[in-house]
């Protein structure tokens, strides 16, 4: 498997840069060094009984059993609140060979890492042995780690190998691959939409995919039925959290199952960009959430309403219904 891919980057950027990731916690798996996990803060606490990410509260994914992985560190967008360093594995102007994984490597190799990394919790006082066991038998892959998805270009095949391992799949993409997303079939696929129209997504983004964007919101309202689908808005405060209008148009050609309307977070290599006023308060959040909400409801055949939030994790959760929780789970 050895598909061409347009890549911006030199070697000596590139080692430099996966370098840098790994002292962060990023561990790379599979021959080519093009995938990788990291344990999260929430793993931490889910095995200490300490409390579980907004995904569990919202539907049901239990941290410590999470895999957060990604089959792809290059990404074709620079976003400002991004965590992760823009200078490297970007798409763009230059060819490099690039070859890659299989998909059955990347998942043996994936739950191999895992086991491995949460190993140190047994010995810890503090960590629930039940727990700890669950964990031993990861059953969630949220395939959202760093960088964009769907350039990998055996998504499918990956999301499938996750399933015969008895896992449930979240893929979190920036819907710049329509094409891929009309193939995949994720337990859970997200869309991040960063932007109520074109010249704020340009300013958000630095890059020129809008019209494919709208197509993956045409695809994702295709999908339905087929998997749950999800739009995430990224808030961040002077630039992006105007036009609540513009945002309801938009997520009505998707007709998604949630929306989560979320605060970008202060943390990573964002803070090269971004002041930490351009993270919002949770109830700057909520408000934005319910004027989209508002008009979302109002322009479309649907009752959009907001159904839950998580304060810690400055999030709101919208729905095309008043699902009961148990209903939303995973």
């Amino acid at each position: 498997m050895e598909p061409r891919a347009t890549l911006n980057y030199s070697e000596e950027k590139e080692n430099e840069t996966r370098k840098t990731l790994e002292r962060q916690g990023y561990h790379f798996v599979g021959a080519k060094k093009h995938s990788a996990v990291k344990t999260c803060l929430w793993l931490r606490k889910s095995l200490r009984g300490e409390g579980n990410c907004y995904k569990g509260k919202f539907y049901g994914i239990r941290a410590h059993r999470c895999i957060q992985m990604t089959p792809s560190i290059f990404c074709n967008q620079r976003c400002v609140h991004c965590w992760r360093p823009l200078e490297a594995f970007n798409m763009g102007t230059e060819e490099k060979h690039v070859v890659w994984d299989s998909p059955d490597e990347i998942v043996e190799e994936s739950i191999k890492e895992q086991k491995r990394l949460i190993s140190g919790f047994k010995g810890s006082d503090k960590t629930s042995m039940d727990a700890f066991a669950e964990a031993e038998v990861p059953k969630h892959a949220a395939i959202s780690l760093i960088g964009e998805p769907t350039l990998y270009p055996y998504l499918k095949e990956l999301v499938q190998e996750f399933h015969s391992h008895g896992m449930t799949t979240f893929v979190v993409t920036n819907g710049t691959n329509p094409d891929v997303l009309r193939e995949i079939r994720p337990s859970q696929l997200y869309l991040s939409l960063n932007a109520p129209d074109e010249a704020i997504y340009k300013k958000v983004s630095h890059a020129n995919h809008w019209s494919r964007i709208k197509e993956s919101l045409e695809v994702l309202k295709r999908q339905k039925g087929r998997t749950r689908t999800v739009v995430r808005i990224t808030c961040v405060e002077g630039l992006n959290m105007v036009n609540p209008e513009g945002y309801a148009e938009l997520l009505e050609i998707a007709n998604p199952d949630f929306v989560e309307v979320k605060a970008y977070m202060h943390i990573g290599y964002s803070r090269k960009r971004l002041s930490r006023d351009a993270m919002p308060t949770h109830s700057r959040v909520k408000e934005f959430a319910s004027e989209i909400a508002d008009f979302l409801a109002s322009a479309s055949n649907y009752d959009y309403k907001i159904v839950d939030e998580s304060e810690i994790s400055r999030v709101v959760l919208i729905s095309s219904t008043s699902l009961e929780m148990s209903r939303r789970k995973i």
